[in-house]
C-alpha cells in the first residue's frame, strides 16, 4: 500500500490517500474514507465553536460601547426648529455684504449673534465689587494738613486725560500735607475749550465728599491783602511718593503755594495701599458732572435703552489728528499721505514712522470696518443697537459705510437728540465729551478702537463698578487677522478673533495687577466676595467647559476602542472564512467521489 504524500499543505491528506488508491478497491476502503471525512468535519466544527464564544464576547462590547455612545451623544439638532441654530450655520441665515471698496471679496456673515452663552455680560462679575473705604488707621484731613501749604494743579490734554490729573491731584496734595485749590482745566490745547471746573464737575460735591481725607478750596487766598502768585514747576512723569517729598516739598516750605503744570500722570503707579483708595474715592465717587450735563446724558442713555434692552457703545477714535498722530497708514494713497503728512508737522517733536512697523507692534487704531468684523465675530448680531462717540471721522461717510452695514441700527448723540437740546454743549469738546462718557460708562458692552485716555479710564471704572463688558483690540494679534482675513472662512475667522481677544473682554482677574496705567486696572480698589464664589462651587455643578472637555474626552476613547473592536472583528471574521474555506476544500474530493 502507498503512503500518501502532502504537496499542498491546503490539501487534505484524505485527498492524496484517494488518488493513490485504485477505485475498485473493497467497499472497506471507501468506508474508511468516509470515517476519515466525517473526523475531518468533527475537526474543522469544533475549532469553530472555540473561536464561537470570542465572537460572543467582541459582541456584546461593541453592543455595550454603543449604547454607552447614544446615551452620550447630543440630542439631534432639529433644522427646522430656529433655536437649534448655531453661529456658524451660514446656509439659510446669512447676510452678505460687500464691505469696503467695490472689487474686494464679498464676505458672508451670520446675520445672528452668538446663542451659546450671553454676550452681555461677564460670567464672574457678581463675585467682584469696588472697595475704596478708608481704613481706620488714615487720619482726618484736618490733623495732617499743614498751614500755609498751597498745591495748585493746572491739568493738561482732552476731558478724560484732565480726569486723571484732577484725580492725582488730591493723593499729592495728601502726600505733602497741603492745602488743594481746585484744579485749573486746559482751555489752551488742541480743544481750545473755555470751560472751568464747576462748568464740568460738580464743585461742591468734589470738595464736601474729600473733606476727611483732603482740604479742597475754590481759590488762593489773597496774602497780605495782595493775589499771590504760586511758583510754577514741573514734576517728571511718574513721580513716586518719596519723589514728591524730595522734589517738591522743600519747594513747597520755602514758596508756601505751587503750582504743578501740564499734571497728567505725574503720579507712580505703585504707591501705598490706603493712597490708592483714596485715588479710587477721587475718580469713582467725588467727580460728578453738573446736573444739566447728568441730565443731558441721562437722556440719551434712556432713549438707547427705548430702542433696545441691551445695546454696545463703541468709542471710535478716528479724527484726523489721531491718525496723523500714531503714523499709521489706512490705505488712502497719496491724498491721504499728504493730509495727514501736514497735520502730523504740528507735533515737532515727531519722528518719521515706518507705519507697517506701527501696524505690527499694534499702534494702530482700528478702521470701522475692522471694529465691526470684531463685534459681528464675538458674536454681536446685525440687530444689535450700537451708538458711536466720536469726533469727526477721517473720511467722512465713507469710512464709516462697512460699520453702518454690519449694524444697521446706528446712532449718535447728534441723531438722538434735537439741535436745541444740544446747543447749551455743542460749543464745548469736553461737554460734548462728558455726554459721550456717561452713555458709554451707562452700555451693556462699550467697545474701543484704540488705547487712549477715554478708553483707559472707561475700562477701570466700569471694573469698579461690577465688570461690565469691555472690549479692547488686541491690535498687535489682530493685525495679522484682518491682513490674512480674505484667505479664511468665517468660522475660521471667527475662533481665532476669539482665541485673539481673551483677557481683553473685561472679566474679572484678566489683567495682572499693577500691569497698565492704575485709572485702567484699579486692582487695589476691586474685592473678591469668596464667601458668594465658595457658595457657588460647592452647590450642584452645572455642565461647564471643563464637564463638555471631560466627556469629550471619553467620546473620542469610545470612538477608538470601537474602531479597534471594529478591526479585531475583521480578523475573526477573515479567520473564520478561511476555516470555512478549508472544510468546503477537504469535502470536495469525498464529494466527487461518493458521486
Amino acid at each position: 500500500m502507498l503512503e500518501p504524500q502532502r504537496t499542498d499543505p491546503l490539501l487534505p491528506s484524505v485527498f492524496l490517500f484517494s488518488l493513490h488508491t485504485p477505485f475498485s478497491q473493497s467497499g472497506k476502503k471507501i468506508t474508511t474514507v468516509k470515517m476519515a471525512s466525517h473526523r475531518r468535519r468533527n475537526h474543522y466544527y469544533n475549532h469553530f465553536r472555540s473561536v464561537l464564544p470570542l465572537i460572543s464576547a467582541v459582541s456584546g462590547v461593541l453592543l455595550i460601547l454603543f449604547g454607552l455612545l447614544s446615551f452620550l451623544a447630543p440630542t439631534p439638532i432639529d433644522t427646522n426648529n430656529p433655536h437649534h441654530k448655531t453661529m456658524l450655520d451660514t446656509t439659510n441665515d446669512v447676510v452678505e455684504d460687500t464691505i469696503g471698496k467695490p472689487g474686494e471679496p464679498v464676505i458672508h456673515i451670520p446675520k445672528k449673534g452668538r446663542k451659546d452663552r450671553d454676550v452681555w455680560s461677564s460670567r464672574n462679575s457678581k463675585y467682584f465689587y469696588g472697595c475704596s473705604n478708608a481704613s481706620n488707621k488714615f487720619s482726618n484731613a484736618d490733623a495732617i494738613t499743614h498751614p500755609n501749604r498751597y498745591l495748585l494743579i493746572a491739568t493738561s490734554g482732552g476731558l478724560n486725560q484732565q480726569r486723571t490729573g484732577i484725580t492725582d491731584a488730591v493723593v499729592a496734595a495728601r502726600i505733602l500735607n497741603a492745602t488743594l485749590v481746585v484744579p485749573k482745566l486746559d482751555q489752551k490745547s488742541f480743544w481750545k475749550d473755555s470751560s472751568d471746573f464747576s462748568e464740568i464737575f460738580d464743585v461742591d460735591w468734589y470738595i464736601s465728599s474729600l473733606g476727611n481725607d483732603v482740604k479742597i478750596i475754590k481759590s488762593l487766598p489773597r496774602r497780605r491783602g495782595k493775589t499771590w502768585i504760586p511758583r510754577n514747576m514741573r514734576v517728571p512723569r511718574k513721580c513716586s511718593e518719596r519723589c514728591y517729598q524730595n522734589r517738591v516739598l522743600p519747594v513747597l516750605l520755602k514758596r508756601h503755594a505751587i503750582q504743578l503744570t501740564k499734571f497728567d500722570y505725574r503720579l507712580a503707579n505703585k504707591l501705598d495701599t490706603q493712597l490708592q483708595k483714596l485715588r479710587c474715592r477721587v475718580n469713582y465717587h467725588a467727580l460728578k458732572f453738573t446736573d444739566p450735563i447728568l441730565r443731558m446724558g441721562e437722556k440719551l442713555v434712556h432713549r438707547m435703552r427705548m430702542k433696545s434692552k441691551h445695546f454696545i457703545a463703541l468709542h471710535l477714535r478716528f479724527e484726523p489728528d489721531m491718525l496723523a498722530f500714531s503714523g499709521c497708514y489706512y490705505g488712502g494713497g497719496d491724498k491721504e499721505r499728504k493730509e495727514l503728512g501736514a497735520i502730523r508737522k504740528r507735533w515737532k517733536t515727531l519722528h518719521a514712522s515706518n507705519p507697517d512697523k506701527e501696524r505690527r507692534h499694534g499702534k494702530c487704531p482700528l478702521t470701522p470696518k475692522e471694529v465691526g468684523l470684531m463685534l459681528r465675530a464675538l458674536g454681536y448680531g446685525s440687530d444689535v443697537h450700537i451708538y458711536v462717540a466720536s469726533g469727526e471721522v477721517y473720511g467722512g461717510e465713507e469710512t464709516l459705510a462697512p460699520l453702518k452695514a454690519l449694524f444697521p441700527n446706528f446712532y449718535t448723540k447728534e441723531t438722538l437728540s434735537s439741535k436745541k437740546e444740544l446747543e447749551p454743549f455743542s460749543s464745548f469738546s469736553s461737554r460734548m465729551a462728558a455726554l459721550d462718557f456717561i452713555v458709554c460708562d451707562e452700555s451693556d458692552v462699550f467697545v474701543t478702537n484704540n488705547n487712549g485716555n477715554m478708553a483707559k479710564i472707561l475700562a477701570g471704572r466700569r471694573r469698579y463698578f461690577g465688570h461690565k463688558p469691555t472690549i479692547r483690540p488686541n491690535a498687535k494679534k489682530l493685525y495679522r487677522l484682518f491682513l490674512n482675513q480674505t484667505t479664511m472662512s468665517w468660522e475660521a475667522f471667527a475662533s481665532k478673533m476669539h482665541t485673539f481677544q481673551r483677557g481683553f473682554m473685561g472679566e474679572p482677574k484678566e489683567v495682572r495687577p499693577g500691569r497698565g496705567e492704575f485709572h485702567e486696572n484699579p486692582h487695589t480698589c476691586i474685592c473678591e466676595d469668596s464667601e458668594a464664589k465658595a457658595r457657588k462651587n460647592s452647590g450642584p455643578r452645572k455642565y461647564g467647559k471643563w464637564y463638555l472637555m471631560h466627556w469629550k474626552m471619553i467620546y473620542q476613547v469610545t470612538i477608538r476602542m470601537l474602531m479597534m473592536s471594529q478591526n479585531c472583528l475583521i480578523l475573526m471574521m477573515m479567520e473564520t472564512k478561511m476555516v470555512l474555506k478549508k472544510t468546503v476544500s477537504s469535502m470536495k474530493p469525498v464529494w466527487i467521489m461518493m458521486n
